[in-house]
């Protein structure tokens, strides 16, 4: 999602812009109380002071800006807002000034985004309640399908994650290549959103475009405390499409502990790779092969 420029036009619009950036109150107020200095004035991507002030986190010149007459929802050429901007950099304050003004959550980016999905992405746990109670909608999506949830999770930010699930937000909603808030969660290693996301309704098993599953991502990663988490809602071992498993992936990225953890749950060392058995893929076969054989071992010397 879009971040803030700083590009200026006139040389007292570029003094204005300044002034909002630093927090320099008097300037300010000197430029625009000389009338040569229109309150909304525009940088080259469209960009307002007010949009600068949010983003800057600056509320002196916000409230002056805004009881100047400042358009609060007028748009950046992106679509962004200075909501958008004050959502983004966590300003929570200067959130909840805009929306006794009137600030919008209705206004959307280029790629889709909002000031919801921007506060969730950058972990921003009392804007997101701020803006939720405000009127946001928890089912904003980027282009790609992201929703604030899977933001939330992508980004590790446990506490986002609950408020988003306590105010609905759906655990099994996927991107549109599939993914879900717990296959990329997994996939990060973020065991507590993981955990979160399983006691709230997530499908451990669901499978992304590429066949993969959580638990699978884990197992490649080496992430024993997710894969212990996975396991502990949920001790079934699934087969993907291709034949692989969590222990292929396990093995393969020489994570022993993964592969302990694995067969002490029921994995099976003597489940072939379908994908891998053509012989032009003898290599790889090969080390599929030799993977097993370890997880043979490891398995046979557990007590």
């Amino acid at each position: 999602m879009c971040m803030m420029s700083f590009k200026k036009e006139t040389p007292l619009a570029n003094a204005a812009f300044w002034a909002a950036r630093k927090g320099n109150l008097a300037l300010l107020q000197l430029l625009l109380n000389s009338g040569r200095v229109d309150v909304d004035c525009r940088d080259s991507t469209g960009a307002t002071a007010l949009m600068v002030a949010s983003y800057s986190g600056n509320m002196q010149c916000v409230r002056e800006l805004v009881l100047q007459g400042a358009d609060i929802n007028i748009q950046r050429d992106s679509g962004a807002t200075a909501l958008f901007f004050a959502a983004q950099q966590g300003h929570n304050d200067i959130v909840k000034f805009l929306f006794e003004f009137g600030a919008s959550t209705e206004f959307i980016t280029r790629d889709g985004g909002t000031a919801l999905l921007a506060a969730c992405q950058h972990g921003h746990c009392p804007v997101v309640e701020t803006l939720l109670k405000n009127g946001a909608n928890i089912h904003d999506q980027l282009c790609d399908g992201a929703t604030p949830l899977f933001l939330a999770a992508q980004g590790g930010f446990v506490d986002v994650v609950r408020l988003l699930l306590t105010f609905g937000a759906k655990a099994n909603q996927p991107r549109q290549d599939g993914t879900t808030a717990l296959w990329i969660a997994a996939q990060l290693g973020y065991s507590e959103v993981v955990r979160v996301l399983l006691l709230r309704g997530a499908d451990r098993d669901a499978v992304r475009t590429d066949g993969t599953t959580a638990l699978f991502k884990a197992a490649s990663k080496g992430y024993n405390d997710v894969i212990e988490e996975l396991l502990k809602f949920s001790p079934t071992l699934g087969v993907l499409k291709n034949g692989s498993t969590a222990l292929h992936a396990a093995v393969l990225g020489g994570n022993l502990k993964s592969v302990s953890l694995l067969l002490e749950a029921g994995a099976s060392p003597s489940i072939r790779n379908k994908a891998n058995e053509r012989p032009a893929d003898l290599t790889k076969n090969e080390r599929i092969l030799r993977a097993l054989k370890t997880a043979e071992a490891i398995k046979s010397s557990l007590p």
